[in-house]
Formats: C-alpha cells, structure tokens, sequence
C-alpha cells in the first residue's frame, strides 16, 4: 500500500518499544523520583538521560542493534540504566543469575553468543573464567564493569560509569518493532539447562498493563524491589511496570530481611513483591513487629503458591495490605493468572484467574479442552507469551503445539474459571502406581506449628519405584521429631500421599528469586529411602 520510506516513518510514529517507556514517563513527570539505589537518586528526567548517555556510548564501543549483552550483577541502578540503554540500540539485553558458578554462566554466553559483557566488580572472577570456557572470549568487544568504587578495573575492562557521562544525551534514532527480541532470560534451571526465552516490546508491554490493571498500581507508588533483576518477576512484573507509570521505585542489592522491614519503614514503601520464602522470612524475623510497616498497602506474591497458613498469618499481622498472587512463568512475560486480595481467603490456594490480556485454558494429554473440577494442563493464549526459545526450534514447537503455549503446570479449573495448581508435571509423584501431588502434602506439613519451611519430593524407591520424601526446615525454638510429622500427615492424608521419608534441615536450597530447588534436593537425599 506505501512505500517503504512511508511504511517505516509511520512504524516510527507508531513505536512503543521498551526503551520508549522510561522516556515518555519522564516527559509526563519529569523531577519525579523514579529510582533510589543506596544514597543515590534518580528523577525521570535523570534517569532517561543517562540511559540514552550509555547507548551512546555503547554504540561507540560498536554495540548494534541484535548484539547480545551479558548482564552478571546484583542489584544496582546501574543495571536498571543498562536495560534501557540496551532497549534504545535495539540490542539483546541477556540477564544472568549472579548465583551460577563460571560453567553455567560459560553455557549462557555461548548459547546466546553474547558479543558484549557487563560486570560486578566483585563477580569478575566469574565473568573472566566464563569467558574462558566459553570459547567467546575474543568475541566480547564490549566488557564492562559496575559498582567498582575507586578500584581500576583490569585491562580490558571499562568502569560503566565512563558510558554514564557520554556528550549526547538525546535519545539514539535506532528503529525497534514490537516484536523485536530486546531480552533473552534464561530459565532458572529448576528441572534441566536453562533455555533462553525470547522477550519483545510487544510481550513485555502487555504484560505490563496486565500487571497495572490487575495490580491495581498507580503512579502514587512507591514500590520496594529486592528480589534479583535478572529474574522476570522482579524487573518486569514490578520494576519495569512501575517505571512504565511514572511511581518512585527503591531498589536493594537482596532480600535481606532486616533490610527489607528497615527499607518499608524508613521509605515508607506502599508496595512489595516477594515469593512465598521471603515472606516467611520476613513474618519470622524479630524485626517484624518492631517496625512501623503500615505504609503497606499493596503486598504481592509468586514463584511458587504460598502455604494458606501463610496468607491467613499475613492478613493478621498486617490487616491493612492488600495480597495478591501473581502466577506466571519466564515465558509469559511472566504474568497470567491473578488471585485478587478479596480472593485469598475465599479462594485459598488458588493462583486465580486469566488477566486482561491473557487467554487461560486446561488441557488433557492430547490437548482436548477438560472440564471444571478435571486435572490438566495448564495452557495460554497472549501477547505475553515469548516469540520462542532462542536457537532451539524443537523445544519452541513442543511448547506452542496446536497454537497455545503450554505452561507444564497441571491444574484443576473449577466452574468460575479459577485455577489451582496443582503441581509441575515432574514434581508429581507417582508412588505405586498412584499419584502424589507434592504441594497437596506440603500444605499438610505447613499447618504443623513447628514448621517453618517444607518442601516435597519423590524419591527412588525398591519397591514403589518412588517414594513421597520431604525436608523440614523447623521453626527456631520448636524442635520436631522426623516421626511426629509423618504421623501429623498421616492422620490427614491418605496412607499413600503421607511422607514415607522425613528429613530435618537448617534450610532449603534456593535459586535467586527464591524458588526452591527440589532438583538438588532429589540428588541430595537420592538414598533417604535406602
């Protein structure tokens, strides 16, 4: 119908990519804080300017649209620059998890064939010995390191802060689709190796309106973030949303819980997100009551379904906030379901029902819809959805089959479209030929007053091929015999579905953003059945 100059300077009127968001917030509300990070503060104005100073200077450095960049740091408002200024090139922002020894972070730069790398100072040990393995060392043209204080950085490397004062602080004229890839997130690896998903403006844009509508955010928030921004939920179920909408965001290098209750008080913080693990922290922690944490008015979770022993704690101690569960994956960007605060004690358990831009249904093992009240799995049509796996066509195609993404949660619907988990496909165990869900057991365990954290498993079994096992990490000053508890769930579960197994701990091991990762803990206690 046009020509291609005309098509392309209507694609440009019509642009609304992930490095426009931060600009247009900052044209709206421009000396408004947009982001605190220790003692330093950044309005929207400031903020949007430094982004487009570093993409210039990343583009000096030869970064170009689709180049692939490795972000390996903790939390810092240097990588928040970093995602817009990436954004603005058109280039492939790759978030790494800190916690991954140097020959999983090796895996991540080949499989992405990362071209540039950004640093924590204190993680170059890392970053240099996974270039190594990677065989992607002479590749890397841009490395950069971040929160180096005074230190030079070593030869080779640049201090990010060099980027931060480039001369041109206009916005780089770098034309970006909707469904260009801006970000490859790497799954967290919980069950086998991690697969790169492909993120897009268009993904990720909607998925933010799902997140304010259903949220219910304004741009009157001031929102803690905490939680690792190499994870989807935290930089784009919270921190990129909340930029989007022009509220004050304060970022933490971690989840610490001192810090956390200290931040809420002192900041006067109105919205958190944490998965169920910090939340028991939190409540756990000596500080909690010391705090005045009334700002509170908005608290979210996700990760993993949190125990209703749990919700209904939360709702007494902090009878003013208003709870929320996010459920989701990396895949959808990550929201999909939501379980409103009117919901968490009427529906408990529940991960709720499809947000306002998502299609949710339940499948069965030939992906024939089933009905309410039936187990099957979970699956979604939505602009959420990533556009792939990055190089890897099979995996794509078996996830989308038949024009729906399929999550691998299994579910049960009941007849209002609320939608519970019930477990991941390969955290059930089938034990004797009959089926476990390991989250049916641990909400059994969690009402035990002497538990603190719980998780479930199966385990290799002569006899019933697998036995249901779990590790008990016991509230301080309540000591707990292995025995008491399976005894506790066999009286409120069928034999069969009671722990045959039980082992006590000091503490569970988790990924970054606080899932816990039963996959070391199948190898872990791999004998505990003899």
């Amino acid at each position: 119908m046009f020509d291609d100059q005309l098509t392309a300077t209507i694609a440009t009127a019509r642009g609304h990519a992930l490095g426009d968001l931060l600009h247009r917030s900052a044209a709206r509300t421009p000396g408004r804080t947009a982001l605190r990070f220790g003692d330093r503060s950044w309005t929207y104005a400031e903020l949007d300017a430094v982004a487009n100073r570093t993409a210039h200077a990343l583009a000096d450095r030869g970064l170009a649209k689709g180049d692939r960049v490795a972000l390996l740091s903790h939390n810092d408002d240097g990588y928040v620059v970093l995602t817009f200024a990436l954004a603005r090139l058109g280039a492939i922002a790759v978030p790494v998890n800190f916690m991954l020894q140097a020959g999983e972070v090796a895996y991540v730069l080949e499989h992405s064939g990362t071209v540039g790398v950004v640093v924590e100072a204190a993680l170059l040990p890392v970053a240099q010995e996974a270039l190594r393995l990677s065989g992607r060392d002479g590749d890397v043209r841009v490395r950069g390191v971040l929160a180096g204080g005074d230190a030079a950085p070593p030869e080779g490397w640049e201090a990010y802060e060099t980027w931060t004062v480039h001369a041109d602080a206009s916005p780089p004229e770098v034309p970006v689709a909707d469904d260009d890839v801006l970000q490859l997130m790497y799954t967290s690896g919980t069950e086998s190796r991690p697969k790169g998903v492909m993120m897009t403006s268009r993904s990720l844009v909607s998925q933010y309106v799902s997140c304010v509508v259903h949220g219910r955010y304004t741009a009157d928030d001031v929102a803690l973030h905490a939680l690792p921004l190499f994870h989807v939920a935290a930089q784009h179920c919270f921190l990129n949303p909340n930029l989007y909408l022009g509220g004050t965001n304060v970022v933490l290098p971690g989840p610490d819980p001192a810090t956390v209750l200290e931040t809420v008080e002192r900041e006067r913080i109105t919205s958190l997100f944490c998965p169920p693990t910090v939340w028991i922290g939190l409540l756990r922690h000596p500080d909690f009551d010391r705090r005045d944490l009334s700002s509170l008015t908005k608290g979210y979770y996700g990760a993993s379904i949190m125990p209703v022993a749990v919700v209904e704690e939360l709702s007494r101690r902090l009878p003013g906030m208003a709870l929320f569960n996010f459920y989701g994956q990396t895949e959808m960007s990550a929201l999909a379901l939501v379980l409103s605060p009117e919901d968490q004690l009427r529906r408990p358990g529940s991960a709720g029902t499809a947000v306002v831009n998502s299609e949710t249904r339940l499948v069965d093992d030939e992906d024939r819809p089933v009905g309410p009240g039936v187990e099957g799995e979970i699956v979604h049509r939505s602009p959420h959805a990533t556009a792939g796996y990055w190089n890897d066509p099979e995996k794509t195609a078996e996830a989308f089959r038949n024009g729906w993404f399929h999550s691998g949660d299994l579910g049960v619907a009941d007849e209002d479209g609320y939608v519970t988990v019930v477990d991941r496909k390969k955290d059930v165990i089938k034990t004797g030929g009959e089926n476990v869900a390991s989250r049916e057991v641990e909400e059994v365990l969690y009402q035990h007053p002497a538990v603190a954290e719980v998780a479930v498993f199966g385990v290799p079994h002569p006899r019933w091929i697998e036995a249901v096992a779990a590790v008990v990490v016991p509230r301080e000053g309540q000591p707990v015999r292995p025995e008491e508890l399976v005894a506790f769930c066999r009286e409120r579960l069928a034999g069969f579905k009671a722990p045959r197994h039980v082992a006590l701990a000091d503490a569970l091991p988790k990924n970054a953003s606080g899932k816990i990762l039963k996959r070391d803990l199948r190898t872990t206690y791999a004998d505990l059945a003899g």
